[in-house]
C-alpha cells in the first residue's frame, strides 16, 4: 500500500521536473530572440555617420538642380535627418527594391520579409525607418568621366582622403586608448549609389539608370574564424551577388592603429585599395547627373550578426574623381 500511494507523487515530481526544464530552455530562447538585433534597434544614427561627399575641381554638386550656387562638398547630415536610424535590410536587384529581413538567435538572417520603399521607410525616426537616402546633383563645364576616388592617407595618415568607410576611434580614459567605435557595423555596412541623367533643369533623360554598391572593409570580417578574405555577398533570391559584377565595388580593409606614444586626439590611418573598376558615369555640359546615396547594413553579409551594433559610430567620405574625355553617358565599371 505504501508503495502504490508514493509512485503517483514519483511520477507527479518527475512531470513537474520536466515542465520546468522545458520552460527553462523557452527562457532562454526567448531571452535570446529579444537580445537579438536589440543593440541595433536604436543605432547607429545618421547622427553617428559622419559622411561627406566630396567633388574635384571640374564637378559641381547641389542638392536643387536649378540652385545658382553649387559646392565641392555636401555633408549628409544636410540632406537626410540626423535621427534616423540603420537597421539591417537586403537589396534585390531583380525588383530594385529593399526588404526588411528578420534574424535566428544567431543573429543571422533566418527569412526575408516585408519589401520597403523610399517614402516610408528611408530617412524615418520611427519603427518605420530603415536606411538613409541622400539625393544631389552633379554638372560639369565640359565633357567628364566620373569615378570613385581612391582613399589617400595624409600627413602620414593622421587624416584621410579619398573613397573610405571607417569604425571611429573612440578615445578610452580607463585604458589610455582608443577603441573601434564601429565595432564591426562598418565591416557590413553598403552604399549604393544610384545615378540618373537629367537635362539641366532636373527633367530625367530616356537613358537608363545605373545602380552601384560600393562594398567596403570587404575583407574583413567580425568572426576571428573567418579568413581575411572576401566573401560573397549572395542575394535572398539566389543570384551569387546583390547587383551584377560589373556594378559592383569592391575595397579591402580601411583601419587605423595608435600612435606611438599613444595620442588621445590623434591616430594613424591605414586605408583600403579598390579591386575593382570605380568608373561610374559620363558627363556633359549640358546635361546633369542625379546621384542618389542609399546608405544600409547588408543583412545577407557574413558579417551582419548579432555582434555589431552597439550604437556604431562610423566615418564615411564618398569622394569622386574627374577625368576629361570624348565620351558621355552612362559607363558601367569594367
Amino acid at each position: 500500500m505504501q508503495n502504490t500511494r508514493s509512485n503517483p507523487q514519483s511520477r507527479r515530481r518527475k512531470r513537474a521536473l520536466i515542465y520546468f526544464y522545458i520552460l527553462l530552455v523557452l527562457l532562454l530562447l526567448c531571452t535570446a530572440a529579444t537580445y537579438t538585433w536589440f543593440s541595433l534597434s536604436r543605432a547607429p544614427l545618421v547622427s553617428d555617420l559622419a559622411l561627406y561627399v566630396n567633388a574635384p575641381t571640374g564637378l559641381e554638386l547641389s542638392p536643387d538642380p536649378t540652385a545658382k550656387e553649387w559646392t565641392l562638398q555636401l555633408s549628409f547630415s544636410d540632406l537626410v535627418s540626423e535621427s534616423a536610424p540603420l537597421r539591417p535590410i537586403t537589396w534585390s536587384q531583380r525588383e530594385n527594391r529593399f526588404y526588411s529581413v528578420s534574424y535566428g538567435i544567431d543573429g543571422r538572417v533566418a527569412d526575408v520579409n516585408e519589401p520597403l520603399n523610399d517614402d516610408r521607410h528611408a530617412n524615418k525616426d520611427n519603427a518605420d525607418g530603415y536606411y538613409i537616402k541622400g539625393t544631389f546633383y552633379a554638372r560639369t563645364g565640359q565633357k567628364t568621366t566620373v569615378s570613385l576616388a581612391s582613399a589617400v592617407e595624409v600627413e602620414e595618415g593622421i587624416s584621410g582622403s579619398g573613397t573610405y568607410v571607417i569604425g571611429n576611434p573612440v578615445w578610452n580614459p580607463d585604458t589610455l586608448s582608443h577603441e573601434n567605435g564601429g565595432h564591426g557595423a562598418e565591416l557590413a555596412i553598403r552604399i549604393g549609389i544610384l545615378v540618373e541623367k537629367t537635362d539641366t533643369a532636373g527633367i530625367p533623360t530616356d537613358e537608363p539608370s545605373v545602380f552601384y554598391i560600393y562594398e567596403p572593409n570587404a575583407d574583413r570580417h567580425v568572426e576571428e574564424s573567418e579568413e581575411s578574405k572576401y566573401i560573397a555577398t549572395p542575394s535572398f533570391q539566389g543570384d551569387s551577388a546583390l547587383v551584377p559584377e560589373s556594378n559592383l565595388i569592391i575595397q579591402t580593409m580601411n583601419s587605423w592603429n595608435e600612435t606611438s606614444p599613444v595620442q588621445r586626439d590623434v591616430v594613424v590611418r591605414d586605408l583600403g585599395e579598390f579591386t575593382t573598376g570605380t568608373e561610374l558615369f559620363g558627363l556633359d555640359p549640358d546635361e546633369l547627373a542625379k546621384i542618389s546615396i542609399y546608405v544600409w547594413l547588408e543583412g545577407q553579409d557574413v558579417d551582419c550578426i548579432n555582434a555589431i551594433g552597439h550604437a556604431a559610430e562610423l566615418q564615411a567620405n564618398i569622394q569622386f574623381a574627374a577625368s576629361t574625355g570624348d565620351q558621355s553617358g552612362m559607363q558601367p565599371i569594367n
